[in-house]
Order: C-alpha cells, then structure tokens, then sequence
C-alpha cells in the first residue's frame, strides 16, 4: 500500500511538474516579448515576478513528494520576506474591498527556508481574507526583541473549533481539505518556528508566529 502510494505520488508530481514547466515556459517567453517591445508597466512586471516566485514555490513543494526532509535554510531579511509575502498574497483581494497594512520598525536575520515559510505566510493571509465577507483590513505586525514575532491579524468571521484548526483533515470550508494550516504549523516547526491562534472573537482573529534571530 505504501509504495503504490509513493508510487502515485510520483506520478501526480511528474505531470504537475510539466505543467509548471509550460508557465515557466510562457512567463520567460511573456517577458521577453515585453522587454523586446521597450513595453514597460509596473502592475505586469509585478504579476510576472509574483507568478514566477509562485512557481518557485510549488517546485519546492513538488519536492516534499520527494524527500521527507527537503529543507534547504538560508539567511534572510525577515522584512523582506513578508513584504514577498504580501505581494503574493494580494491577490486573493481582487474581488474584495480589503486593505493589507504592513508594519515592521526593525528588521532581522532569521535562518528559514524561505520557498516554505513564505507558503506559510501566503496560506495565513490567503485565509485571513476568505474570513472576511466583502470589506476589512487585514494587519501584519512584526516585532523585533530577543526573538522575531510575527502577528496576522483580521476583522473577519472567527474560527469555529479553534482548539482543533492545526489537526490534519479539520476544516470550516466547503471545499477545504484540512491540510493548509496543519502544514504551515509542522513546516515552521521544522525551521525553529511557531505558530499559535492568539485570538478569535467577532471582532479579531489573531496568529502569531515566533521564530529566532539568526546570530553568527
């Protein structure tokens, strides 16, 4: 069973892997066209560089299919990331009247693997916004002290069965499949991090990851 499993598991990652070929394909071809044209227009070169950064994303995801232990760290700005972080996450607010305020005083070197820790960010801000209806704000906060604190916060519906949402399989959603969080919380583990519900009442839902300051 399990190596008709893997032996799936391969497969699915083989043609996915093809079809992220062709986008990467397209996008190198798109950005070429346009550089070739003397074209120029920040909202296209953003959607280039936010899919191409996507795509890197899943790649690193295919490779989990893979390897159990498919990590590969490095030093990182950590303002730098949640800002690649919001970018992506975006979006997910085309349809939305929701405003994403980011605030960040200071900033740190963290060691993460940043394809995987910026997935999480991107999964936490992609269901703040499916938590609120129409209209709302989502607030980034991050601190800087002995540690990195990170709070992601929102104005939208709370978390019902709050004690249960990092339990693979649990979800609120039609659609859901109960693994997004679940992930997040395992992979941020690996990397030295947490993350933690603070609060959900009617008002706000609130998540916080720690993770620690990289020193030489």
């Amino acid at each position: 069973m399990n190596e008709l499993l893997s032996q799936q598991s391969r497969c699915i990652a083989h043609e996915i892997r093809n079809h992220i070929s062709i986008c990467e394909l397209y996008t190198r071809i798109i950005k070429k066209n346009l550089e070739n044209e003397g074209f120029r227009n920040d909202s296209i070169d953003n959607a280039i560089k936010c899919i191409t950064k996507s795509l890197k994303i899943m790649n690193n995801s295919l490779l989990d299919l893979k390897s159990l232990n498919n990590f590969s760290p490095e030093i990182c700005d950590i303002q730098a990331v949640l800002q690649e972080g919001i970018n992506l996450s975006t979006i997910y607010t085309e349809d939305k009247d929701i405003k994403i305020n980011f605030e960040a005083k200071d900033t740190a070197p963290v060691y993460i693997d940043e394809n995987k820790f910026l997935a999480c960010i991107v999964n936490i801000i992609k269901n703040a916004i499916e938590a609120i209806n129409n209209k709302g704000a989502i607030n980034i906060i991050l601190y800087i002290t002995e540690q990195v604190s990170i709070k992601i916060s929102n104005n939208g519906e709370p978390i019902k069965n709050p004690q249960e949402i990092f339990n693979a399989g649990f979800t609120t959603k039609p659609s859901g499949s109960g693994l997004g969080l679940h992930i997040c919380a395992n992979n941020l583990l690996a990397q030295n991090a947490q993350l933690k519900l603070t609060k959900s009442t009617p008002e706000i839902t609130e998540f916080e990851i720690t993770l620690p300051i990289y020193k030489n």
